[in-house]
């Protein structure tokens, strides 16, 4: 609805106020780019949490997307490392 003055207010959303949008986009974890749709290149990494004193998983976990753009440069090993670290030292 371009020129509509409400445009900016649609949102697609049920009658329970959830999004219901078919597409979302994602960002990189470590750039904040948008991963675009046909970024075949992104990954998105789950990494589980470990209890420090047994070892043992905890059933908590931390998701990252990194964007084809860094999987490129070869920075995604660095990113990922201080990714974690830095989740790591926030909890």
């Amino acid at each position: 609805f371009p020129g509509c003055a409400e445009a900016k207010f649609l949102r697609m959303q049920n009658d329970a106020g959830q999004n219901v949008d078919l597409y979302i986009p994602r960002k990189c974890s470590w750039t904040n780019r948008l991963i675009h749709a046909k970024d075949s290149a992104s990954v998105q990494i789950v990494v589980g949490r470990v209890d420090p004193t047994t070892g043992l998983f905890t059933g908590e976990t931390d998701t990252f997307a990194l964007a084809g753009y860094v999987r490129a440069n070869a920075e995604s090993d660095m990113a990922l490392g201080e990714l974690v670290a830095a989740a790591d030292a926030a909890n």
